[in-house]
């Protein structure tokens, strides 16, 4: 019978030398250093194409008109407030309060509907999608003939021969995209009204014309909502003859007439005009230091991560001896 002996275990070799996987730094840093050359020149590339993309982008221009919300009791907000329990038994609705004018006008600025019109309105169409410059000296647009022809007045079409008239949609998104911004301070209810263009005029006059154009909107709306109100209530008013009644039906009448005279006798309707807006004398884009040094922080971390993936393929394919 054979004496059992236990069995003691050693590590091989092999498993001695096994590499860990703790990253060694002094190793990295002379992989990066041996491969100076690759981080050195994607970095000078990227930098050449963020300098050119940079220098061949156009100076952008921005107008922006500071905004406060008008709040006057001889709006509809007054009348919803002093005569609201009067118009329910009317059985009508006078609508909410001032605050709530102004988040819709608000809406309204970026809302489809209302951008249509209004590049429709004041013939926006080859200013914001046939022109590809601003000549500063001529004080006009350049015409992207590729696009329109100014001597015919007609766009042209593409190689399939499809026009190339822009839609509305099309309108509108760029209008959304790259011209206008709206923005409200959350403390004091201000609203700031900009708009980006190449022309610093046309900057101004289009911030213009938005402010003018949303306060006429909103204030058509208000008369066309009052004066149907007073006609259902001269209606009604017609068909009773209950003396309470028809003293709630006066006093409705009186205050919708009221807000119907208050917002015809008024321009600045839902917003009054606190800073307006003037030619920009200095561009807001785009940032060609910015561009230009992250093209070069791309450029340097592409040369990086090129440089270990050549490492990692060369040891990779070094046998383990």
């Amino acid at each position: 019978m054979t004496k059992y002996e236990p069995h003691t275990y050693e590590p091989s070799k092999e498993s001695a030398n096994y590499p860990d996987d703790e990253i060694d730094l002094r190793e990295l840093f002379l992989t990066l250093w041996r491969g100076k050359w690759i981080i050195l020149v994607t970095t000078i590339i990227f930098s050449a194409i963020g300098v050119f993309y940079a220098i061949s982008q156009p100076n952008i221009y921005q107008a922006s008109v500071l905004l406060a919300p008008t709040q006057d009791e001889g709006v509809a907000s007054g009348i919803g407030g002093q005569l609201g329990g009067l118009a329910s038994l009317a059985g009508i609705n006078l609508g909410g309060g001032g605050a709530n004018k102004t988040v819709m006008a608000k809406e309204v600025l970026k809302s489809r509907a209302f951008l249509t019109e209004f590049i429709h309105r004041h013939d926006l169409m080859i200013p914001l999608m046939g022109t590809k410059a601003w000549d500063i000296k001529e004080n006009q647009w350049v015409i992207d003939r590729k696009l329109y022809n100014p001597t015919d007045e007609q766009w042209l079409t593409n190689e399939e021969g499809e026009t190339l008239l822009p839609s509305d949609w099309d309108m509108v998104n760029k209008f959304k995209d790259s011209h206008l911004s709206i923005s409200e301070n959350k403390e004091n209810g201000m609203v700031t009204l900009s708009v980006k263009s190449q022309s610093p005029p046309i900057a101004k006059s289009w911030a213009d014309m938005l402010v003018k154009d949303i306060n006429e909107h909103m204030r058509q709306q208000d008369v066309r909502e009052s004066e149907a109100r007073i006609a259902y209530l001269e209606e009604k008013l017609s068909e009773t003859n209950i003396a309470g009644m028809q003293q709630v039906f006066y006093q409705l009448i009186e205050s919708e007439t009221r807000t119907v005279m208050l917002a015809n006798a008024r321009d600045e309707y839902i917003f009054k005009t606190v800073d307006p807006a003037v030619v920009p004398q200095e561009k807001s884009g785009p940032k060609r230091a910015l561009i230009a040094i992250v093209a070069a922080m791309l450029g340097g971390m592409l040369g990086i991560f090129l440089v270990l993936l050549i490492a990692f393929i060369r040891n990779s394919k070094t046998p383990v001896t």
